[in-house]
């Protein structure tokens, strides 16, 4: 059988999972370059505020999901990531390379399990968004062109 046609634990192929890959890693890099977009707020608000609306999302699918336990499970660790931006924005932005980090994590760990129902393709383009933002936005506070 040819890699393209090999399963995934969530059931994708490989090949299907290219689109949500592609389009994750655009996103990511949209993601990293956002502040410009913003360039009134500071960087790290802006960070903080993405990495918000990321976590939120899981929030909606789990209502949609309907499981009582699900909702609860999603709206606790979306409140993590809510904490750990609000304290990047009071101190160091690699909080915010650490909670999209985490959040990749969290997103691989969604796909793997399934624990949320109806997020077949939204996993694997969320992991490729939030690692892809966290690796280039560590790379800039690295060359130290944002305040850490």
């Amino acid at each position: 059988m040819p890699t393209t046609a090999a399963a995934t634990p969530s059931g994708f192929t490989h090949r299907q999972l290219r689109a949500p890959l592609i389009w994750g890693v655009v996103f990511g890099v949209l993601q990293a370059a956002s502040p410009l977009a913003f360039f009134w707020l500071d960087p790290a608000t802006v960070y903080a505020l993405g990495l918000t609306l990321i976590a939120a999302v899981y929030v909606g699918f789990a209502v949609a999901d309907g499981r009582r336990h699900v909702l609860v499970v999603e709206t606790v660790v979306a409140s993590v990531f809510v904490v750990a931006a609000a304290c990047a924005e009071l101190g160091s932005a690699w909080l915010i390379v650490a909670g999209l980090a985490g959040h990749g994590c969290k997103d691989l760990w969604q796909h793997r399990t399934g624990f949320v129902a109806g997020t077949r393709w939204w996993p694997p383009f969320c992991v490729t968004v939030d690692w892809v933002a966290a690796a280039l936005i560590a790379v800039t506070l690295t060359a130290q062109l944002l305040p850490t």
